[in-house]
């Protein structure tokens, strides 16, 4: 804007005058485009191929925004184009990070504006592409018209961070300092989470530092990013220090914070602590989100407990959860089925995944493959893998290598050769776990020759072989019986550094044993034991069995006394292996074994789940005239349910009743699990018959598989008349046989017996637990309708106002509705 003064005439007058001073404004630029910067959807359709793409577009300031002089620059240069600021980008983009930006840039008539600097970087950080918002980022601070701005540091420093790469963004960090460009609290959360990514918490902590320093307060997302920099190196202990100094000073932690504490305990394997965080977080207000029940799922999974993560699972899917699984939720799932070797149980979840309109990306596909491929189901694998490539998902080391391994455990090494040819050729490099799943499926077939040749290959190819490529060496040497390559292969293992770890050792142990080398064994278990790598209960189980083979039962009680003295606990093997031994050398010098003896290797094979060698030890006794007894019964039983043969369960308790060997506990507990099985319902009702006389003597456990096994079956009326005349018995309830009475009762729909049964449980001085509550109040929201879920709730209501009532005395045998129920039961 100019202002010109109009001075004055000359006048002759000695006085001068007042004379009034005018202003004119003249203005040299436009007005701003208030619709420069919104943003706008463009659409585009091809009707002629059927499709259609949708984008996000900004204008920006163009040549018509500009100023006078700005435009009189660029008027009549056919080389300027009046781009938009989407527009720049989308050409950018295209051209190689090699080739000349800075060319197109220049072209662009909005480089005049400088508003048009921050939304340009935005949008091309947005992209992802690092290399061109490097040139671009250079070209724009070398604009005369650019000035250092915070929000475009910070959008940098995140782009660095998301590439990982934390030494430029520290150095981004420092360099807008020295243009005096003062960092906010949104540039240390920045670069906090940049260190964060790279598990740094201790550059984290000190950036923070500096920021108390500068004045700046932190925000629950600085405390958050800096709790993610511990947890993200599995620095559990610092993570929960961090977060009570955020509580501390007054700023209380959210959703965010309590996830990236779990993931935390997860990535420390602390699992236990990360579920009891999770049931401490259920206490307060904060509702979990499908990132917390994964993490918890995850964690489950980790420690074993499949059934409550499945629990969860099935919770998240109902129709009025507030928490839908997602990608995460199903792999996890995936992955669970995939340890246990469900591999029907893991496709059918991917088929509910897709069926549920959630896209399978790689690690979903991966879990599907790996699953096939630990059953060593080379079909299958091979069929996920084309199907995976079908639908547009691009294999990597994780899908080839599982393909591979599939091949390799079906005894088709050159198969798995093929496919580890394919993977270079399509330009996707091998790594370590790739060779060694390559030399073990050489290995395993006895091709040791050529898994030695692929070790050298892996050496020369610049991968260092690990204490796994060892082991596996190790494996296949005592699969060919070439006891020389063991020691040539323990000698390179030591020429490299590498140290043995039990595994190991009990490869190189197991391939001496196999190959008839005692002496080399021992002499390595004792070498094992100085360098004070702890054996395990394969160790002692390849030593046990081996000096069992060889008729050296002395060392075999020796090896046994050592195992006692470590106090390692048996496997299935070397508990067998064991009674094994013992059972043999008491032939062997000469002793009959009695019941006894037999019932212990009864009892072995049936931990083992080798129903054939019990009944072959179960004939053996018959034909050595030693009477069996009801343990011996119930032992052979239990082999056969453990063996899915509950049909000679039944044909054993026939061959009881011809010999008068009296029933005990243990048999009942099986022939109702075979009865379950068959859905053999009459002989169950015989059962439970011959249990009539002696039902208080029969343990809360078979009563209660007894119940359910009537309550799965959907006879609830005779479940109710049982558990009327256990009652009757005098025999002992404790809330675990109220809980299998509600839990059928609800999936029935029985709802008013459902109730009932709760008023039985107050009458006996046993109080319901809160699940049981929250499940028919679940119950009444979910599945009763609008009448009923009233009545529910009005009858559960007047429940919970008599719970105080004092507890039964124990000279008060039944309740009161209790007896009235008893009165009227009918028999079964």
């Amino acid at each position: 804007m100019a202002t010109v003064h109009h001075r004055p005439f000359f006048t002759p007058h000695p006085k001068p005058r007042r004379v009034k001073l005018t202003t004119s404004t003249i203005r040299c630029s436009k007005p701003n485009n208030p619709d420069a910067f919104k943003e706008k959807k463009q659409v585009h359709v091809d009707y002629d191929a059927g499709t259609h793409k949708s984008s996000t577009g900004i204008s920006g300031i163009r040549k018509c925004d500009l100023t006078k002089r700005h435009r009189l620059k660029v008027d009549g240069d056919r080389f300027q184009k009046d781009w938009s600021v989407s527009e720049v980008v989308e050409r950018a983009i295209k051209l190689n990070h090699w080739e000349d930006v800075e060319g197109l840039l220049n072209r662009w008539v909005g480089r005049f504006a400088r508003k048009n600097f921050p939304v340009l970087i935005r949008e091309i950080t947005r992209m992802g592409s690092i290399e061109h918002s490097i040139q671009v980022f250079n070209w724009m601070k070398n604009q005369k018209n650019y000035v250092a701005r915070n929000d475009i540091y910070n959008m940098m420093i995140r782009l660095h961070a998301r590439h990982n790469r934390i030494d430029q963004a520290r150095g981004l960090f420092f360099e807008m300092q020295k243009w005096s460009c003062k960092p906010d609290a949104e540039t240390y959360n920045a670069i906090i989470n940049a260190h964060g990514r790279a598990g740094q918490w201790r550059w984290g902590a000190n950036i923070m530092e500096d920021m108390l320093r500068a004045a700046i307060p932190p925000s629950r997302s600085t405390y958050n990013n800096l709790i993610n920099a511990c947890g993200s190196s599995g620095n559990w202990r610092e993570a929960l220090k961090i977060c009570k100094k955020m509580t501390d000073n007054g700023v209380g932690p959210d959703l965010v914070t309590h996830n990236i504490i779990l993931s935390a305990y997860k990535t420390g394997y602390q699992y236990s602590k990360a579920l009891s965080y999770y049931e401490l977080m259920r206490g307060t207000k904060v509702q979990p989100d499908p990132t917390t029940l994964n993490i918890v799922i995850a964690c489950l999974v980790k420690l074993g407990k499949y059934e409550e993560a499945i629990k969860i699972f099935n919770s998240m899917r109902e129709k009025r959860a507030e928490c839908r699984p997602d990608i995460v939720t199903y792999t996890t799932i995936m992955h669970m089925y995939s340890i246990c070797g469900e591999v029907e149980n893991c496709h059918a979840v991917f088929n509910t995944l897709v069926a549920e309109g959630v896209k399978p990306n790689i690690v979903s596909y991966n879990a599907l493959l790996g699953a096939y491929a630990s059953l060593g189901l080379s079909g299958p694998a091979s069929s996920i893998f084309n199907e995976m490539k079908q639908n547009g998902v691009c294999p990597d080391v994780v899908s080839y290598t599982s393909l591979l391994n599939a091949f390799g455990r079906s005894q088709q090494p050159r198969k798995a050769k093929e496919i580890f040819d394919m993977m270079r050729q399509n330009n996707c490099k091998p790594n370590l776990v790739t060779y060694n799943a390559l030399i073990d499926a050489y290995g395993s077939n006895g091709f040791l020759s050529e898994a030695v040749d692929l070790f050298r290959e892996m050496e020369q190819g610049g991968l260092q072989p690990n204490v796994v490529s060892i082991s596996t060496l190790l494996a296949a040497c005592g699969r060919c019986c070439h006891n020389v390559k063991i020691d040539s292969i323990l000698k390179a293992a030591k020429s490299r550094g590498i140290q043995l770890n039990t595994i190991a050792y009990n490869s190189a142990i197991g391939s001496y044993m196999n190959g008839g080398e005692y002496e080399k064994a021992i002499a390595l278990y004792r070498c094992m034991r100085e360098k004070k790598v702890k054996p395990d209960s394969v160790t002692y189980n390849v030593l046990i069995s081996s000096c069992c083979k060889m008729s050296k039962y002395t060392e075999a009680i020796e090896f046994l006394g050592e195992m006692r003295d470590l106090k390692i606990p048996f496997s299935k093997e070397g508990q067998l292996a064991v009674a094994e031994s013992m059972f043999n050398m008491m032939k062997m010098e000469g002793f009959h074994p009695d019941v006894i003896a037999y019932t212990t290797m009864l009892h072995s094979y049936s931990t083992a789940e080798q129903w054939e060698k019990a009944f072959a030890v179960f004939q053996e006794m018959e034909l050595n005239n030693v009477q069996p007894d009801s343990v011996a019964c119930a032992a052979l039983m239990r082999a056969f349910n453990r063996g899915s043969q509950p049909d000679k369960v039944l044909l054993l308790a026939e061959f009881m009743r011809d010999k008068k060997i009296p029933f005990i506990d243990a048999v009942f507990f099986e022939m109702i699990s075979a009865c379950s099985i068959l859905r053999d319902w009459k002989t169950l009702t015989d059962t439970i018959t011959m249990m009539e006389t002696s039902l208080h003597r029969i343990s809360v456990g078979t009563l209660n598989h007894l119940l359910h096994s009537f309550g799965k079956s959907g006879k609830m009326d005779t479940m109710m008349k049982l558990f009327l005349k256990i009652v009757a018995s005098g025999t002992e309830i404790d809330s675990s046989t109220y809980s299998i009475l509600l839990k059928n009762l609800l999936a029935a729909g029985y709802w008013r017996k459902y109730i009932e049964v709760m008023q039985w449980m107050e009458d006996a001085g046993v109080s319901p637990s809160a699940q049981m509550y929250h499940n028919i109040l679940f119950f009444a929201q979910t599945s009763a309708g609008t009448e009923n879920a009233t009545a529910i709730r009005e009858r559960i209501g007047s429940l919970k106002k008599k719970s105080d009532y004092p507890i039964m005395k124990s000279n008060e045998r039944d309740p009161p509705r209790l007896t009235n129920a008893l009165i009227s039961s009918t028999n079964i």
